[in-house]
This record gives structure tokens, sequence and C-alpha cells, in this order.
């Protein structure tokens, strides 16, 4: 698939909505079983999954055949949930910004991301995130703290260091550690967990 006009089109649903009418499978930051080995130790096989920003990943594939039966994906493209769900119907394919989650809360164990959010980044500095940029990544924190059961985990997988990432997963009550994977390049592994709560008024 030809590189996209500009930046920007990494945030928009026409662009992704031409690509995936002709592209089959497309896999960020390697595949499942490059981080498997990171994933097992976070993540039961019994949870409840949310996979944000899907897309034509083999991610939620792998992670089914492999025992993980209870994943939901979303992403904002008809076109390839509609395709996804055509091709593995045994899991659930929902229309959905993730900016704007519509479950309920505390309906998942585990929500995992897999590049979704270095394409809504895509076009900020990343040294000076905008305004724009801080209040976008501040509503998905919020939602995915809203949708996480107070034992859940919140799981990122990304090319983005940890002096970048760090800060705006950190801002929404997480205690952040994370791993790196691959050769020669290496990719991060970022594990958020909920904390503790606080007396109430401490946060």
């Amino acid at each position: 698939m030809d590189l996209p006009p500009s930046n920007k089109s990494y945030q928009d649903v026409n662009y992704w909505n031409e690509r995936y009418s002709v592209e089959e499978n497309y896999d960020w930051f390697k595949t499942y079983k490059d981080f498997v080995h990171l994933l097992e130790r976070h993540v039961k096989k019994t949870d409840r999954i949310l996979m944000l920003g899907c897309g034509n990943s083999s991610l939620s594939e792998s992670m089914y055949n492999d025992g993980y039966k209870h994943i939901v994906n979303v992403d904002f493209s008809d076109i390839v949930l509609k395709k996804m769900n055509q091709r593995l119907p045994s899991m659930e394919w929902i229309t959905m910004d993730i900016k704007h989650l519509a479950f309920l809360a505390r309906s998942f164990d585990v929500v995992i991301e897999k590049g979704t959010l270095d394409a809504l980044l895509v076009d900020e500095d990343v040294w000076h995130i905008s305004d724009k940029g801080a209040e976008m990544m501040s509503q998905i924190m919020e939602n995915v703290h809203h949708v996480l059961s107070q034992t859940g985990k919140f799981i990122s997988v990304t090319f983005a260091q940890p002096h970048f990432r760090l800060p705006l997963i950190r801002k929404t009550f997480w205690e952040v550690n994370y791993e790196t994977f691959g050769d020669g390049f290496h990719y991060f592994f970022y594990v958020a967990n909920m904390k503790t709560e606080s007396p109430e008024g401490e946060r």
C-alpha cells in the first residue's frame, strides 16, 4: 500500500476505508509471536479483552487461536470490520471510535492497542504535544479507565519511547511498567495497571 499524502491521513477514516478495501492484512510493530512471551505474563485466557483500532491485523486471530476466546474488536472503519467479521465470525467486531467508547463501566479485564495511538499522534511533535493532542489522549485514557475492571490492565504495543509515552499514560490513574522486544530496532510493550483507589478527594 502506498504511503498517504500526509501524516494527517492516518486520522482520516476515508483513508483507512480506501486502504482496507484493497488490503487484506497488515501488522504494525511485529506480530503476536514476537511478543507473546510478554503478553502471556499479563493476560489470562479467561480475560475479557477489548482490542482498540483492530484494523486488519492478525493479532486478534492469533490470540483467539491460542486460547483467548473473549475478544471484542473495535475500529472506526466499517469496511475493515465487515471483512474481518466475514473472515472471523467467532469474535465480536464493532464499529466504534476509541475516543468515544460506548461500553458499560468495568466491562473488560484487559484493553490492548497496537499502533493505534501512534496513528492518532503521527502528526504531533513528540517533544511538544499540542493541547489538542494531549486532550485527545486524556480522553482516550479516561475511556479506557472507565471500561476496565478494578484490577484491569491497559497494554500498549508501540515504537514510542518511554519519555514520550509514559507521561501520556500516567496522567490517568496508571502505574506503568514496560519491556522491549525485537532485534536491532526495539519496540515497547507497556502495561498500565489500575492504581489502588485513593481516599476520597485524593488523586
